[in-house]
């Protein structure tokens, strides 16, 4: 009988591929700007090139994140009990919700309804009146995704619990069985193919509001849990490394269809669009294992920047999507070519995210809260055990 994964040792690969993931993030956001799609603020001038490899990236880059967090709520719940999980979620998920509603997003919503309003003081007595965006100005925006895992992490702590216990071994013994073969994990993206299919003719959009947005929420949290389950046997997570060079090829083959269906028109006799929505899971599914299994592969090692960019990716997650805004509004009105502001905006975010950081957030107990940080206190706990575990 295979073992299940008792393992509670940090992964570094999963950090290092939760800091590629927020500078991804970084970059899509910015080039948000400058594509066709609808966002908060636009350039007159949008780029082709860039929404081309930005419908690629949006395929997984949540997907990923959403991947490596169940991964973590497994490394979590190890060290504690389920009350103290429960509260640690809440103090690192609902604080910084909560904070940034308030706080964080506001700018972006004013600086879209820029032109009906005479200051952002004239502005943000409109939050208080607790009217949803887009008619009024409450919303979480780009937070959705802590107020999703935040739910994720609460309604799927029974299943986690379970998968813990002596029970679960034979299921998860099926899930190895059945993905350990060539194209095995294909089998994954059909419970994700059969909850779009039946949910995405009556939620099309992603809202992103968790009221309607049944679809991509059913979406993410399946990554979320697949993340989870694959952690929980060694041989099962094992097994992304061992079939990464086929799963790349099944990437770029999957990839290159993608692309097929994304440029040549076609049109079906129904709403729901099967071959886009089915290659578009799988293009998500297998991009995030490859990424997966090239971590394990050759991410699996400390550094000290490791350990820096580790802190401050939830802080720049945070931050980013309203300072790109701010900077975005006054840099797209300038007379330069499309380059120069998508780089001056990126460059000028990444910067005020560190500022913030290091002589704040870094510094300040309550904003190392509200940031979802670990108090000075227990960092300074944290590093003194830590030093003593050298010692021995």
């Amino acid at each position: 009988m295979l073992e299940a994964k008792n393992n509670l040792d940090r992964r570094y690969e999963l950090d290092w591929l939760r800091v590629i993931a927020i500078v991804i993030l970084f970059f899509y956001h910015t080039g948000m700007m400058f594509v066709s799609w609808d966002w908060h603020i636009s350039n007159k001038e949008t780029s082709k090139t860039l929404e081309t490899i930005m419908v690629w990236l949006h395929q997984w880059r949540m997907p990923l994140l959403l991947f490596i967090s169940g991964v973590g709520t497994h490394l979590a719940l190890g060290r504690r009990s389920a009350s103290s999980y429960a509260k640690e979620r809440s103090n690192r998920l609902l604080i910084p919700l909560i904070f940034g509603m308030f706080i964080i997003v506001p700018p972006q919503i004013y600086y879209e309804k820029i032109a009906q309003y005479s200051s952002y003081l004239d502005f943000y007595s409109t939050v208080f009146q607790f009217m949803p965006y887009p008619k009024g100005s409450f919303s979480w925006h780009h937070l959705w995704f802590i107020l999703y895992l935040f739910v994720y992490s609460l309604i799927a702590l029974p299943i986690f619990l379970w998968l813990r216990k002596p029970s679960s071994t034979k299921f998860l013994e099926l899930c190895f069985k059945l993905s350990n073969r060539n194209g095995g994990l294909l089998l994954w993206v059909i419970p994700i193919i059969l909850t779009q299919f039946l949910l995405r003719p009556f939620f099309p959009r992603e809202t992103h509001d968790l009221i309607n947005d049944w679809a991509y929420f059913t979406f993410y949290f399946l990554f979320f849990l697949f993340g989870y389950i694959s952690f929980s046997y060694t041989s099962l997570w094992e097994l992304f490394k061992t079939q990464r060079k086929l799963n790349l090829a099944i990437s770029l083959v999957t990839l290159v269809i993608f692309y097929l269906i994304y440029f040549i028109p076609y049109k079906l006799p129904i709403n729901f669009d099967l071959p886009w929505e089915v290659i578009k899971v799988i293009v998500a599914w297998f991009w995030v294992v490859t990424f997966i299994g090239y971590g394990q592969m050759y991410l699996n090692f400390n550094s000290k920047w490791l350990k820096y960019a580790n802190e401050v990716a939830y802080p720049f997650y945070i931050l980013h999507q309203t300072i790109i805004i701010a900077i975005g509004y006054y840099v797209i009105q300038w007379q330069a070519h499309i380059l120069v502001k998508y780089s001056v905006v990126l460059l000028l975010t990444f910067l005020a995210c560190f500022i913030a950081y290091e002589f704040l957030i870094k510094r300040i107990s309550f904003l190392r809260l509200v940031f979802g940080l670990k108090t000075l206190a227990k960092t300074q706990e944290t590093n003194q055990y830590q030093l003593s575990k050298n010692s021995v």
